[in-house]
């Protein structure tokens, strides 16, 4: 058994048992609450303290870590602008595992991980992330380390890039680490978007500053004609039909989890009922699949 597959096993009986139980009721029953956006860093450290003290002792490891990878960037602007593998970090990683930790009973690791592309590296996380994937460039070295780590039991979440010149970036991207297989769409009616929260249509979670500037739903300002501005949501699958990576293409789930403070109407459209409610749905279809 791969060390991925082995890092996976702890999580996820974990998982199983406690986020059915308590993440529903805890975003649609109104059991939160917004979280302060004034004083960010004794809050910040208030809420890594807390996430500390949830750990048993001896079983710091024994947690669920949010992953996110490094990699070089594609500087044509038409390729995602200004943003890079740190795109809405490090606040978004931070407010995803305390909201994690604090609307489910799953244990989460506190602080930040940024990792490398690298098998040994990525032998630790058997979930990772990658942010503005419209820009993601990679080296033989890293195509190969992803390919083995994905068919060794890891699962890559892809997110924050839009339009057809973004997306035709990354697919070349993918193609050099799985030449034979293809991205599959995902219709409203896959497993992964009922796993936990029920949702009536595909997410979709805007750049905050897109919604408050033009007040839509999707990035305007990029190139929309081969596929329109909808959601589209894409997965890898392995010979056995596991699914390796979800795609989240036209999304940006990083400011979902970012800039929740920023704007109620953003919360309370985008933050509290898609960005966290399908990335726990992600998080749980991977590791129970």
């Amino acid at each position: 058994m791969s060390t991925v597959s082995k890092a996976i096993r702890p999580c996820v009986a974990l998982l199983v048992a406690v986020v059915f139980l308590s993440a529903r009721a805890q975003f649609f029953g109104g059991g939160w609450s917004h979280r302060s956006s004034e004083i960010r860093d004794p809050e910040l450290i208030r809420e890594q303290e807390e996430m500390k003290k949830a750990l048993a002792p001896g079983f710091s490891e024994d947690v669920f870590t949010f992953a996110r990878l490094k990699f070089q960037g594609e500087r044509n602007f038409r390729f995602g602008g200004g943003r890079l593998w740190d795109d809405d970090a490090p606040q978004a990683d931070l407010s995803l595992t305390y909201r994690l930790h604090q609307v489910t009973s799953l244990k989460v690791r506190p602080g930040l991980n940024f990792i490398d592309i690298t098998t040994k590296d990525l032998a630790d996380y058997p979930f990772v992330y990658v942010a503005a994937a419209g820009r993601m460039v990679l080296d033989d070295a890293e195509v190969a380390a992803l390919r083995t780590y994905l068919l060794n039991g890891g699962f890559l979440m892809v997110d924050d890039f839009w339009g057809d010149e973004q997306w035709h970036h990354f697919y070349e991207q993918i193609k050099r680490i799985f030449p034979d297989r293809e991205p599959v769409a995902l219709a409203l009616d896959h497993r992964i978007f009922h796993t936990v929260f029920d949702f009536k249509q595909q997410p979709q979670i805007p750049s905050v500053g897109a919604f408050l500037r033009d007040g839509q739903s999707y990035d305007p300002g990029w190139p929309y004609f081969e596929k329109n501005h909808d959601p589209h949501y894409y997965a890898i699958y392995d010979d056995q039909q596991r699914m390796l990576a979800i795609i989240c293409h036209n999304n940006h789930y990083g400011d979902g989890w970012e800039h929740e403070t920023d704007d109620h109407t953003y919360f309370d459209r985008f933050s509290e009922p898609q960005a966290y409610p399908m990335f726990i749905n992600i998080l749980v279809y991977a590791m129970t699949h």
